[in-house]
């Protein structure tokens, strides 16, 4: 026998590489080899990459070798269950980190044992189901109660998200405050986006202390006024000073709601808080008041314009008056011009006169038209005149003239100064003014100047036809005003209102409008039409009672007759409805969150109200399944309870009945030493008292050999049932030391040295990585010894022993692996393997008891021991023993 130790592995076996690869192949476990994902920051996993995948781990998961989606896409349900956690802290943890796990989803379903260690960069798992293991009644059972459990915990899941998606998507601002601090428990993104904070910095702070800006307004006093009293607070059109996207104060106002939020009691119950619901009117109350400006400007100017009017007509009396002074002068010069040849000297100066007198009257005309012409300059509005057909400029003030971009000439076609005006129908307006001679009134004419493109203006235009003395139209008078603010004030209103019912129509939440003492449906969205299942077009415009008819006496009556008189907001719970909504002629039972709120038409009066609805059938029915399902789990905790005594009072009877065994078994073989020993003597008496020729004859000596042999096996077989009655006992009673490995296992190979040569055998160890194991030395060598002899007791007869022994740690255990090309087991033979007294094998002497004290040993210090073996070839021994501190 060579002096050292013998390579575990021979010269020509492959790469270590190859051998891993090869070892991973023919495991029945499953290895997962993965590559943590980080997050941006690269300080928190977020997710699993696979590297590899070995044919077992393969089969049991139905994937590839090399996935391509990560884990959390393959398995979401491992956050919930909490699997992902386990590997990050496995990960992060120094050693081998072991859990169980049951996973039912993803065509998964089973108990899955986890073993997970960190290996540089990467996290090496090792998993074994139990799916082909079959399952006993409790397990069973407590696997659907778990399966129902989650199934229930999902459904209440589903309907927190439903909750926080609807508080998310609301298209209104909504928050909760609680207590007397009024902390901010919840709020959407509308809300923060109004106060101006992030929500991170809000939640969880009394609203004073998150938006100091907020105190002296009066806001704190009237949360806690409606916690007080339980009674709605409501405010209109409320001004606030809050912080703007610069942090800078600004004033908005807002209609909103103060709302106390009950328990499950109901108003009878606790306040959980205030909710408050606000809606953003700064805009509205703003374009109101700007209205409202403007209509008192143009009020004023109205009255400026009346007065101009009355000045342009007194005016025009004394402009008319001059011209008939003047038309009469004229009368005069041409009597006097006939009466010239024989007046000339007499009447010389009194034509000088006349003239004099006319041509002062002239003057006074032309200082007249000035100031009408500075008058009607003056005038804000647009004052045009025209003459001819061609619509010659004969007066423009200085508003037209500055609209006109300075364009406008005195004695010019309209059409050659401004030839847009043509396109645009304006040119045609004076036409059929100046063709017909009657007046045209327009109102919110749009007009697009040249120097303005782009730019879309609106007047009120009134076009009046100029006579001269023969009542023939010889030109037209423009006179308009700019109504452009006004016209998209009212475009940006109107625009702003089909906004508004664009959103209402897409709330997911139904709602309904409904005016007048009869209720008739004025407004109700999809979300509402597929509630009731009707179409729109059969419920707008008719009594609600008349459109939905299946609401009828049922209750609704009385609660919306009480909203109209009240005005009070009425809310309801889980309310159940029948509803045909199949117009099957059967109504269905349902169950319904409502909110019914008074209208107002801008006073006190109330003008209808609105309904909001949200259907919790679901949910309902969800919560009474489970509340069923954990009656029935309630059941099965009974008779499981009632089950697990019946299982202590069995095991306590085994208990006692196996230490009954383990006396009696040491009892008997003790008291059957004397009697055996007896026999012994008198064979031995026997044997020296026969006569020699008595001795000699057949078949004395060979019976005497037999009942020798019988005897000694018996001995045997007493000192063998003392050892194991002992086993148990001594197992408990070997504290654990430290035993150094490599020189135990060199004793043993000492003690077999003879077996070793006479057999041929050679035996490898590879020790390396377990040169110290914590364990009973004395059992320690026991396990050894069996395992060994029995590599080289049942050999191959034509081929020389061949005995690997290896050890290794593996997560939280010693793995010590026994390897040799003996005679090898059938699955049958496999089976029998550790009982007691059962030998496999009769061509070599044994007793049946070495592998079972070895099994007891290992079991009794809370290991395992597992046979992989195929007859002609070989076994394989694996031991697994804690690997205590």
């Amino acid at each position: 026998m060579a002096d050292k130790m013998v390579p575990m592995l021979p010269a020509d076996v492959p790469a270590s590489e190859d051998l891993l690869l090869d070892l991973l192949d023919v495991s029945q476990t499953g290895l997962i080899l993965f590559r943590p994902v980080y997050s941006a920051a690269g300080a928190v996993i977020v997710d699993l990459a696979y590297e590899y995948l070995n044919p077992a781990a393969q089969r049991m998961l139905a994937q590839p070798a090399r996935p391509t989606e990560s884990f959390l896409s393959l398995y979401p349900h491992s956050l919930p269950t909490g699997i992902f956690a386990f590997y990050c802290e496995a990960f992060r943890t120094p050693g081998t980190q072991q859990r169980q796990f049951d996973y039912r989803y993803e065509d998964l379903d089973g108990y899955y044992y986890l073993s997970a260690r960190r290996h540089g960069p990467l996290l090496l798992v090792s998993f074994t189901d139990t799916n082909d293991a079959p399952r006993t009644a409790i397990e069973e059972a407590l696997r659907q109660s778990q399966q129902a459990e989650q199934q229930a915990r999902a459904a209440a899941e589903t309907e927190r998200n439903l909750l926080q998606a609807l508080l998310a998507q609301a298209p209104v601002a909504i928050c909760l405050y609680q207590g007397e601090e009024c902390v901010i428990g919840a709020a959407n993104e509308m809300m923060c986006a109004i106060w101006g904070y992030p929500a991170a910095a809000v939640l969880g702070q009394p609203m004073l202390e998150a938006m100091p800006e907020l105190r002296g307004q009066g806001f704190d006093g009237q949360i806690r006024e409606v916690l007080r009293t339980r009674v709605a607070f409501r405010g209109q059109e409320v001004p606030a000073r809050l912080r703007d996207s610069r942090g800078n104060l600004e004033t908005r106002f807002f209609n909103f709601t103060y709302q106390p939020l009950y328990d499950s009691a109901g108003p009878a119950g606790g306040v959980l808080g205030i909710v408050a619901i606000a809606v953003d009117v700064t805009e509205q109350v703003l374009a109101r008041q700007q209205v409202q400006h403007l209509n008192e400007e143009l009020a004023a100017a109205n009255e400026e314009l009346a007065a101009i009017n009355e000045e342009l007509y007194a005016a025009n009396e004394e402009y008319q008056t001059a011209n008939v002074r003047l038309l009469d002068a004229q009368l005069q010069l041409q009597r006097l011009n006939e009466e010239l040849d024989s007046r000339v000297t007499r009447r010389t100066g009194e034509v000088q006169q006349a003239l004099a007198e006319a041509e002062h009257q002239r003057g006074q005309a032309r200082l007249q038209q000035e100031l009408l012409g500075q008058i009607l300059g003056q005038v804000p509005a647009i004052i045009v005149t025209f003459s001819g057909p061609e619509h010659r400029f004969t007066f423009f003030n200085e508003h037209y003239q500055v609209l006109a971009g300075g364009r406008a000439v005195l004695g010019k076609p309209w059409a050659e100064c401004l030839p847009e005006a043509v396109p645009q129908g304006l040119v045609a307006m004076a036409n059929g003014v100046y063709n017909t001679g009657q007046p045209l009134v327009t109102r919110e004419t749009p007009a697009e100047l040249a120097h303005e493109p782009g730019q879309q203006r609106y007047f009120d235009i009134t076009a009046q036809p100029l006579f001269d003395a023969q009542q023939q139209v010889r030109g037209v008078q423009v006179f308009a005003m700019e109504v452009s603010e006004r016209v998209l004030a009212r475009h940006e209103r109107e625009s702003r209102q089909r906004e508004l019912q664009a959103i209402f129509e897409q709330v997911p939440v139904p709602i309904v409008i409904m005016r007048g003492p009869e209720l008739r449906v004025e407004l109700a969205n999809s979300a509402m039409s597929t509630l009731w299942g009707r179409d729109p077009a059969t419920t707008l415009g008719r009594p609600y009672f008349e459109a939905v008819p299946d609401t009828a006496g049922q209750g609704f009556e009385e609660i919306l007759a009480g909203v109209m008189e009240t005005g009070e907001t009425f809310f309801i719970n889980e309310s159940p409805v029948q509803l045909d909504r199949a117009h099957t002629g059967q109504p269905c039972l349902g169950y319904f969150n409502f909110a019914f709120q008074a209208l107002h038409d801008g006073t006190a009066t109330i003008s209808g109200l609105v309904a909001i609805g949200t259907e919790v059938t679901d949910q309902v029915v969800a919560r009474q399944q489970v509340q069923e399902l954990n009656e029935r789990l309630a059941a099965i905790n009974e008779e499981m309870q009632a089950t697990n005594q019946q299982l202590a009072d069995s095991n306590h009877r085994l208990s006692r009945t196996n230490a009954d065994l383990d006396t009696f078994v040491y009892s008997a073989s003790h008291d059957l030493k004397s009697p055996i020993t007896n026999v012994e003597g008198l064979l031995l008496a026997l044997r020296e008292h026969l006569p020699a020729a008595a001795r000699a004859q057949e078949p004395v000596p060979q019976l005497l050999t037999m009942m020798e042999d019988a005897v000694a096996r018996f001995q045997q077989t007493l000192v063998h049932l003392t050892d194991v009655s002992r086993l148990q006992q001594t197992t408990f009673d070997q504290p654990p030391e430290a035993v150094d490995l490599p020189a135990l296992v060199e004793a043993v190979r000492l003690d077999m040295g003879p077996e070793l040569d006479a057999a041929g055998a050679l035996l490898e160890t590879e020790l390396d990585g377990c040169p110290t194991v914590r364990f009973s030395a004395k059992n320690l060598r026991s396990v050894v010894y069996n395992l060994l002899s029995n590599a080289i007791k049942y050999r191959m007869p034509l081929r020389p022993p061949h005995v690997r022994l290896h050890c290794r740690h593996v997560g939280q255990q010693v793995v010590l692996e026994v390897h040799d090309n003996g005679l090898g087991l059938s699955e049958t033979q496999r089976q029998e393997l550790f009982q007691l007294f059962r030998r496999l094998h009769n061509h070599v002497p044994g007793s049946g008891v070495g592998l079972y004290m070895v099994k007891k040993i290992v079991e009794n210090s809370g290991g395992s021991i597992e046979v992989r073996s195929e007859p002609g070839v070989g076994t394989t021994f694996t031991v697994f023993l804690p690997a205590t501190e």
